[in-house]
């Protein structure tokens, strides 16, 4: 990471100027120094490799972490219209925040412009990019946190996060001029395609194990009853007990319905998030040459903001329609209920917090290694799957078949992460 500071060297302490300097004084050489230290910074951005690796992790445990917040609110009995309204109210927060303080550091130059100096820029091309890329990332969002519910955290986010590999790491592979080493990028997205198997087989197995696990326990409870037996002791993970009581507690039922229900929003959801990092790639680099001659290229701030606030405008409108019109036999809702429901709302804030800054550092990572590297966050399902584990047992007293092919697909998606990584280029 660079910032272009000039640096003023103070006089000897023992001329006037050192002397006033001693003192506290200001001198015409020191308010001076002031103005070329001023006039010297420029934008922030991240330049270096070392700094975009570093983006890239702390957005994959941002990225990792949100969904696990949304899913823990569901399973709580929180209806997913409500949980998503306050999520994306601070999701548009974030990027604010950083248009502000990031996107406003230092004097704007006609090459780099600030945050609010592009906003009067004649940029539409690229600002309808950065829009697309927002609004494909909500219709994705969105339709996760219905898929959690049929599929499950760590399954929806291994299936999702292959499809955006697969399509999204291509796309701006080429968009970036190939800048990423395709000797590594590409074999790293083969071992995403592997752990994507070894996904599918991971949930094909829990669900026999979690099928036996009802049978037997309805074999068993109906001996209970008449024998006067029936348990009372509380629900451990893994046990179908657990099954059935988070069935009853939570907003989304999911027994009885089809498994290609789930199956279907969460390929959808999958294709959305292979689109938004493109999109906004195309945003800020003009690979097609929409713009003017002399029109600067939307910074990364400037692209997040308008990336956001479609997000933003597109979550609101079909929540808000949801609430009255739910899917998947939702109960209804309004906005006055939604308005009164503070139950588990500090966490739903928490969580569009967390996935907006988790975008913003995506993108400041990828500005400066390529946006195909930092596709290298789609390993968030390493970070779902151990909160997935954590907070809601998820493999608890599985078959060890199950556990083998757990460990193989978390296996995988760390040398998919570690391979993508490696293949970073660097920006001209």
């Amino acid at each position: 990471m660079k910032m272009h500071l000039a640096i003023a060297f103070s006089l000897s302490p023992w001329t006037a100027n050192g002397v006033a300097d001693y003192l506290g004084i200001p001198t015409i050489q020191s308010i001076q120094s002031e103005r070329i230290i001023f006039s010297g910074l420029k934008m922030y951005l991240v330049e270096s490799k070392g700094g975009a690796i570093v983006c890239m992790l702390l957005a994959l445990f941002f990225l990792g972490t949100w969904p696990a917040i949304l899913t823990l609110l569901e399973r709580r009995g929180r209806l997913p219209q409500h949980t998503y309204l306050d999520y994306t109210i601070t999701n548009l927060l974030a990027a604010v925040i950083i248009a502000f303080t990031f996107g406003e550091i230092g004097n704007s130059t006609i090459e780099k412009p600030n945050f609010i100096n592009q906003l009067s820029q004649n940029n539409w091309p690229s600002v309808l990019f950065a829009m697309a890329g927002g609004i494909v990332l909500s219709l994705g969002n969105l339709a996760t946190q219905y898929a959690w519910a049929f599929v499950g955290l760590s399954v929806t986010e291994v299936i999702t996060s292959s499809i955006t590999v697969v399509i999204g790491t291509t796309l701006n592979y080429f968009l970036d001029d190939k800048i990423n080493k395709a000797e590594i990028l590409f074999p790293g997205v083969a071992c995403f395609l592997i752990a994507v198997c070894f996904g599918s087989a991971v949930h094909s197995s829990n669900a026999a194990d979690n099928k036996a696990k009802l049978t037997s326990f309805s074999n068993d409870t109906k001996e209970d009853l008449e024998n006067g037996n029936a348990n009372k002791e509380k629900a451990q993970f893994g046990t179908a007990h657990f099954l059935i009581e988070l069935e009853n507690k939570r907003a989304i039922k999911v027994f009885g319905k089809g498994t290609f229900i789930g199956l279907g929003i969460t390929f959808f959801a999958g294709v959305c998030f292979s689109l938004f990092s493109p999109a906004f790639n195309l945003a800020t680099n003009d690979q097609w040459d929409t713009l003017e001659d002399g029109v600067p290229h939307l910074s990364v701030y400037t692209a997040l903001f308008y990336f956001s606030v479609s997000c933003f405008v597109v979550a609101v409108i079909l929540n808000i329609s949801f609430l009255y019109r739910p899917v998947l036999n939702l109960p209804k809702s309004s906005m006055r209920a939604y308005l009164s429901d503070w139950n588990g709302r500090g966490w739903a804030l928490l969580a569009g917090l967390l996935c907006g800054f988790g975008n913003g550092l995506q993108f400041m990572g990828g500005q400066a290694a390529g946006y195909a590297a930092a596709d290298a966050v789609q390993a968030l399902p390493l970070v779902s799957t151990f909160w997935g584990v954590l907070l809601f047992g998820e493999y608890r007293r599985s078959s060890r078949k199950t556990y083998v092919l757990l460990v193989g697909m978390l296996s995988m998606f760390i040398v998919a992460v570690g391979v993508l990584m490696a293949s970073s280029g660097h920006r001209k």
